[in-house]
Formats: structure tokens, sequence, C-alpha cells
């Protein structure tokens, strides 16, 4: 059984206004981002992590350090987690794109699936990437335990590419990955597969109790 703890990294120096942080733009975790990753990381503490896979950028390395703090344990970089390409759109905030791109924001809206955003990535495209990962650490799992037993893993990425994650895993049509999911600052997703034919379950969706103190497995 391979267990998924997925979230998005914390909240950083270019969040507010919010802006397309995608693959260049270089940002960091701010005071709110690495309080949030703390309180994550405390919710987190009990609960028994095999492997830490995380986007190779800098605020999801940080994240994925705080929430492993203390766990004598490596973090895994793995380029796939890369948040999506978003092309001449980097660093803009919606209405700057709206203003230097008039209508490519309602292509962009009307179809995340094909279009490529600002130049750079489909949605498609990142499924393409994503989609060995995850073979990957269901064939880990798989391999690594006897029957019946549970593996976990950490995985830190980003909004775009964790909600393409979710609608792929789930079977959700790739059009749909915006409207259907959510992935704030920090939250916690979780996924759980009973066996590969099966598929994942999804057990907790952008949650973010741990904000409140809630601390330990509430996703049963």
């Amino acid at each position: 059984m391979l267990t998924v703890l997925l979230t998005r990294h914390g909240h950083t120096d270019r969040s507010e206004p919010e802006q397309y942080l995608g693959q260049r733009m270089p940002a960091t975790l701010d005071a709110r981002g690495r309080k949030d990753a703390r309180a994550l990381g405390r919710r987190l503490a009990t609960v028994a992590i095999d492997r830490v896979v995380t986007s190779p950028l800098s605020r999801a390395v940080e994240t994925a350090g705080i929430l492993v703090r203390g766990r004598a344990m490596k973090v895994e970089s793995d380029d796939r987690l890369t948040e999506l390409d978003y092309g001449a759109w980097e660093g803009h905030t919606l209405d700057e794109i709206n203003q230097l791109f008039p209508g490519e924001y309602e292509q962009y809206e009307r179809d995340p699936a094909t279009h490529n955003v600002g130049g750079g990535e489909s949605g498609y495209e990142v499924v393409a990437r994503l989609a060995p990962l995850f073979d990957e650490l269901v064939s880990w799992a798989e391999a690594s335990g006897a029957k019946g037993s549970e593996r976990t893993v950490l995985v830190v990425g980003h909004s775009s590419v964790n909600r393409i994650v979710l609608a792929m895993l789930l079977g959700v049509q790739l059009n749909d990955y915006r409207r259907r999911f959510d992935q704030d600052w920090a939250n916690l997703t979780v996924l759980r597969w009973p066996d590969r034919a099966s598929g994942p379950r999804l057990l907790l969706s952008n949650d973010q109790s741990h904000a409140r103190g809630i601390k330990g497995e509430t996703w049963g």
C-alpha cells in the first residue's frame, strides 16, 4: 500500500500580490511560509514517512527541509515536480497579464489542458513528466515491503503541478484541474493506493487544520 502526503510549498516573498511563479522566478519562503511549514511539520511529526520527494525549486526544497526537521532522512529532489512553465507570464500578476497579453488568460481558462501558458507548458506536457514519477512510487512501494505493508511518501510540489497530479490520478478531465482542485500554501492532501489496480483514493484534500493546532494522522 502506498500513501502520498502531498503539499504545496509555503507562502513566499513574491506571493503578495500573487504572481505566476513557475520555473524561472526566484522566490523564497517568507515568515508566514516558514510558520505554516512548521505547523505542518508538527502535524506530521508522529507520522511514519519513508521518503520525501520535492520539486528542485528553492521554495519547495526549503519547505521540505522544514517538514522533515529532526528526522534522519534524505530529501530527494525530482525535476518532474517542477512547477508548470508559465513562459512569458512568469512574475506577472493577473492584471498585468490581461494588459500585456490580451485574451490569452481566457484561452487558458477554456483549455488549460492543451494551452501553452505564456508560450510555456500545457497541462498535458506536465502530465507527461508526472505520470512516470507516480508510477515509479507505486512500484517502489510494491517492491519495498511485504504484502499489505504501508509505505508513505511526502511530496512537496506547487499549485498547478499538484492540481494536475490530482486530476491525473483521480481520473478527472484535465481541462477541469483548475476548477475542481485547490492547493493552498502548505496544505495537506492525502492519497492512498490499496493496490496498483485499484488506483488511489483521495482521503484528504487541501486541508489546513494544522494551522489550528491539529496534529497526527487525521485521515484514517
